[in-house]
């Protein structure tokens, strides 16, 4: 049985696209504006949304968005909080897929069969848990599958192809490649690397490659997206989002719109990398003026 995000890179394959996949951390800077920018991603051009669950020792992320996971838990998110927001959310859209991205110690003590239970009856379709490796696919992996929600799995420069079909054993939805080795919020700038790479992993399965890491702009989203099938945008989102936010952290009059203003000019490039129809989001509004950047 397919899911949303199986249906989402379907679709996009068919339109002769990659997807856009954007990560925002669940609770930042608060519940309330964190539900308006989840809400908001889609018509900025968001085609697939990571949420991050908050964590006290998130080992794999950079500055930012360990700097967002600590305002998210200050403002009171947790699991379920998180869930509650995707449930939310779900109330005005059925349609985009949402992949929850984090940690396996909050998963843990939550309980893995009822954290399973709670985030399929929330709408999450995927998961991302950084430090499981394939040896513990018994821990999380396997159950995620057998209830319905596809665990994706990250692959990166040092996964060489004695390594592939381990890491690939068990993933669904799509494969994740990290194009840099090191945390989240580095700059990219071997795009041939990261060409042949997804090219490599291409030939082990028929996942889609989403790449991220060191995305920041339309340019660095459209190098991308001629070749992979999507592309990861997160600490630059975050990054503008703390930039929007008022001296004592909180949101401002213009928080929500700094983040889906840079998805919308990120989702024009990725549109235009490969000469596809529409150039820009549908959205019919607030970002008509990047219609004619990547004509």
């Amino acid at each position: 049985m397919s899911t949303r995000i199986d249906d989402r890179f379907a679709a996009l394959k068919s339109e002769g696209r990659a997807a856009l996949v954007t990560f925002v951390m669940a609770g930042d800077p608060g519940p309330v504006t964190s539900l308006e920018i989840l809400k908001a991603l889609p018509s900025a051009g968001a085609d697939i949304i990571e949420l991050g669950m908050p964590f006290t020792d998130p080992m794999a992320d950079g500055p930012a968005i360990q700097a967002a996971g600590l305002r998210a838990l200050r403002a009171g998110m947790t699991i379920k909080e998180t869930l509650k927001l995707v449930d939310d959310f779900r109330a005005g859209d059925n349609k985009t897929p949402i992949v929850l991205m984090g940690y396996y110690n909050p998963i843990y003590v939550y309980g893995v069969e009822r954290f399973l239970a709670d985030a399929k009856a929330a709408g999450v379709d995927g998961l991302i848990v950084v430090d499981l490796p394939p040896e513990e696919d018994t821990e999380l992996c396997i159950p995620a599958r057998e209830a319905g929600v596809n665990f994706i799995r990250l692959a990166t420069p040092t996964t060489d192809d004695k390594r592939l079909p381990k890491v690939l054993e068990n993933t669904s939805g799509f494969v994740y490649y990290v194009s840099l080795t090191g945390i989240t919020g580095a700059s990219l700038a071997d795009y041939a690397g990261v060409s042949e790479a997804v090219k490599r992993i291409k030939s082990h399965t028929k996942l889609p490659v989403a790449v991220g890491f060191g995305v920041k702009n339309a340019q660095n989203a459209a190098e991308i997206a001629r070749n992979a099938d999507g592309v990861v945008v997160g600490s630059a989102l975050v990054e503008a989002l703390k930039a929007s936010l008022d001296d004592g952290g909180k949101a401002t009059e213009g928080s929500v719109e700094a983040v889906t203003s840079l998805v919308a000019s990120i989702a024009a490039g990725v549109r235009g990398a490969r000469g596809a129809a529409g150039g820009a989001p549908k959205n019919g509004g607030a970002f008509s003026w990047l219609k004619g950047l990547w004509a």
